[in-house]
């Protein structure tokens, strides 16, 4: 496992495990009812433009790709890459970098997702002020809940013994809207939580797992946040090749340094 300051970058052997476990029943189970959650709250459309940050093996750029979306991935891993370039072959666009330094244009994405990768980051305020400073349509954040079940019995095994989990930084609901807010204030912020049992119950409790309202529910160990991102003006990133003179007392910018987008 490498390191850049705090982020996490998983080596090959995390990698592989994980998609490993994504085959047991149970990692299937869990994993569909996480996916079920991420489709009602984005509900992605055929021809969107989707950058899914903390990419990893690819498993959510697929979920996308199938819905008809033009997808990209971004991950500091470059063994996360190379399986999800296994996966998705030229139907996807891979980039190597982090989520607080995106190497994208702003207003690039339709859908930007950051899925179980934001407790992973060196800076969480940073890697969401990015995603929206790249997104024109809305942004998805899916964590791991502070405090569910599963998060603190995952927090217990880390302290017991070595575990990706040593690494991560588990959010709850409180957390996560300040700091969106933070960065956009006054929207309409759309969120639900699903995975409510330990994982040795889902042999045979799926139907009461089911039937627990997953919208606004914060006990979940899954938590899913979308919201809306509309900008006025988009930064131009060429540079301005031409003099401009400004008069100083009309305090407008300068002339193609924005542009407004109706």
């Amino acid at each position: 496992m490498l390191m850049k300051d705090k982020s996490v970058v998983f080596d090959e052997e995390i990698a592989s495990n994980y998609d490993n476990w994504l085959q047991t029943p149970v990692g299937r189970y869990i994993d569909g009812r996480e996916k079920s959650l991420i489709l009602d709250l984005i509900a992605p459309r055929g021809g969107e433009r989707v950058l899914d940050v903390g990419c990893g093996t690819g498993d959510h750029l697929l979920l996308f790709r199938r819905k008809g979306c033009d997808v990209t991935g971004i991950d500091p891993s470059p063994a996360m890459l190379k399986l999800a370039a296994e996966k998705l072959g030229n139907r996807a666009d891979f980039h190597l970098g982090y989520a607080e330094d995106l190497p994208f244009s702003d207003n690039e994405f339709d859908i930007v997702t950051l899925i179980t990768s934001l407790e992973f980051t060196d800076d969480p305020d940073t890697a969401i002020a990015e995603a929206i400073r790249v997104c024109r349509g809305r942004v998805f954040i899916g964590v791991l809940n502070k405090y569910s079940c599963l998060g603190l019995s995952r927090r217990i095994r880390g302290a017991r013994r070595p575990s990706i989990y040593n690494h991560a930084r588990f959010f709850h609901i409180g957390e996560l809207n300040a700091m969106i807010r933070n960065n956009l204030q006054g929207i309409r912020i759309r969120w639900g939580s699903v995975i409510f049992l330990p994982d040795g119950w889902y042999g045979f409790a799926r139907r009461f797992e089911e039937a627990i309202p997953v919208m606004k529910n914060p006990f979940g160990a899954f938590f899913g946040l979308s919201f809306p991102v509309t900008f006025t003006y988009a930064t131009i990133q060429q540079p301005i090749l031409e003099t401009v003179n400004i008069a100083a007392q009309t305090r407008q910018p300068a002339p193609g340094a924005v542009r407004e987008m109706k």
